[in-house]
């Protein structure tokens, strides 16, 4: 009888990882493949080669990416947290009403109802030299010239992943926090625990899977991100996904393939350290 529980749970299992296969395990194939291919101007050439990868890492160029693409994952990380954290906290334990909730955490979805282009782009006109924000602050008094910074900087690349990314924070910790069995924080509070108290022992320590679930998403989507790059720094910044995406321009599909590999496994390695220190298996 176990024996044909055990066929007929691998026979049900069979859609879902011909699924997984197809989708997932043959295109990382395939990549991990052209990577040690060889390529010319004019050609590619199907041969076993680590040129790619060789160039890749003997590159200053590529260091210097790479520490541009940590940079903007960590600061928006950053941000995300503290306003994700702030939201979140504020829904699940002074907005007493369900229902209220509801409505104030579909407030929150409103902005990605339109695509992640035309709320990038939607920054342009209001930080730009001649934009809303520095006309606001010369009419105030504040400046005296335009400041320059506010656009097509590493600033501006920042915002706007802020103002993609911030829900994918909020909600796995939204989630998270309205499992919290309030009687622990009432027995906290009976025990003489101040709020910050009952922040630093009670809550967070509770919330850390929602808060690794919202740093996994934002993380990968940050660093896989250069539509953003791209824009928002005014082609004067890059990241990794800009690398690779010039590289497909010039139809360096070998390269473009090995900085794909090593931006994976980059990627899969944080992710691997994020989870030695919280069992997400919790929330899922």
């Amino acid at each position: 009888m176990l024996k044909n529980n055990t066929f007929i749970g691998w026979l049900m299992a069979l859609p879902i990882m011909a699924v997984l296969v197809f989708f997932l395990v043959l295109p990382i194939a395939m990549i991990v493949m052209v990577s040690f291919w060889k390529a010319t101007e004019f050609s590619i050439i199907p041969a076993f080669d680590l040129g790619n990868y060789e160039f890749l890492f003997g590159s200053n160029v590529t260091y210097r990416v790479f520490f541009n693409t940590f940079k903007y994952a960590f600061l928006t990380w950053v941000f995300t947290l503290s306003i994700g954290f702030t939201v979140a906290y504020f829904l699940a334990f002074h907005v007493r009403s369900q229902t209220w909730q509801i409505v104030l955490f579909l407030l929150c979805t409103i902005p990605f109802w339109t695509s992640n282009i035309i709320r990038m782009i939607s920054w342009i006109p209001f930080l730009g030299r001649n934009g809303i924000a520095n006309s606001t602050l010369i009419s105030w008094g504040v400046i005296d010239q335009p400041l320059d910074w506010l656009l097509f900087s590493d600033f501006a690349v920042i915002l706007a992943f802020v103002h993609l990314y911030t829900l994918f924070m909020v909600v796995p910790i939204f989630n998270t926090m309205m499992r919290i069995d309030t009687s622990l924080i009432e027995a906290a509070r009976d025990a003489g625990a101040s709020g910050a108290q009952i922040l630093w022992n009670v809550i967070i320590p509770l919330t850390k899977p929602g808060i690794m679930i919202g740093t996994i998403f934002v993380v990968t989507l940050v660093m896989g991100d250069f539509i953003t790059v791209r824009f928002m720094s005014g082609s004067q910044s890059a990241n990794v996904g800009r690398l690779i995406s010039n590289d497909i321009a010039l139809l360096a599909y070998p390269s473009a393939a090995a900085t794909a590999v090593v931006l994976l496994l980059t990627v899969l390695l944080v992710i691997g350290v994020m989870l030695r220190f919280v069992d997400i298996r919790k929330e899922l």
